[in-house]
């Protein structure tokens, strides 16, 4: 615990078998009360691994994508109680330790959304980062601290602490269910008015790291844009894009079928 409050860290996996555990070992567990892995639907031995490792799994019959599945993780983090939040890939692109630091600024109140930045670092083309993986990341961030009035280092990363009020008050189950839910998440973090900080964290690419392909990416992409694009619409009032209604649907400690 950090503060008397419980950090609880959601682990989203697909086919993250040979690197669950250097990932879990790793983690700050003087800190972390919990740990928790949603496989979706992995055709390896992620599941077998996870138990074998005794962390509380639960399983997805069915793929849902990355995004269904952080919604299960985060469903579940609340119902453990949790009152901070830690989102670590299992693949061990991101330094599990400082899962202990992202909550620290959670829990002292400092922010209310921590994100873990491989550009903060300086080494995201040092630990292997593609060029073009890089360069459009650096791309779309300019644009969306442009449309969003921000300037984070980038808005891509995959690990995140979040308080629970962040968690149960957005709107996130009007997020998709693909990689853009990373996205959308901080842009309503944005429009609700939350308090985001960044801290620096290195990184490694390495041939088990979790990475989708070009067209995919590209996908991705649009839908960043569009999501930043609709943030600036609706800040001039020509717009009441779904996912920023407030009263949209939310977790609510209700798991999402």
């Amino acid at each position: 615990m950090l503060h008397g409050k419980k950090v609880v860290v959601v682990m989203p996996a697909y086919n993250a078998g040979k690197t669950l555990e250097r990932t879990y070992r790793a983690i700050p567990h003087d800190v972390v009360d919990e740990v928790l892995l949603v496989d979706d639907a992995s055709r390896d031995h992620t599941v077998g691994e996870a138990r074998r490792l005794g962390i509380r799994t639960f399983v997805h019959p069915k793929n849902r994508g990355y995004g269904g599945n952080q919604k299960t993780c985060y469903t579940e983090a609340l119902a453990l109680g949790a009152d901070i939040v830690v989102m670590l890939h299992p693949d061990y692109q991101y330094e599990p330790k400082l899962a202990a630091a992202m909550a620290a600024l959670v829990a002292s109140d400092v922010y209310d959304v921590v994100l873990g930045s491989r550009i903060l670092s300086v080494s995201a083309l040092h630990g292997g980062m593609p060029i073009w993986k890089y360069v459009s990341n650096r791309a779309l961030t300019f644009v969306e601290n442009l449309l969003l009035g921000r300037k984070l280092s980038e808005y891509h990363t995959g690990y995140r602490a979040f308080s629970r009020r962040v968690l149960e008050s957005l709107p996130l189950l009007e997020n998709s269910d693909d990689f853009v839910f990373d996205n959308e998440m901080i842009v309503q973090a944005v429009w609700a008015g939350f308090r985001i900080g960044e801290i620096s964290c290195p990184c490694r690419y390495e041939p088990e790291s979790s990475s989708i392909n070009f067209s995919r990416s590209v996908k991705y992409g649009f839908g960043v844009l569009a999501a930043a694009a609709q943030y600036r619409l609706a800040r001039w009032g020509l717009a009441r894009p779904r996912f920023l209604d407030a009263q949209g649907m939310k977790l609510g400690g209700a798991r999402p079928e």
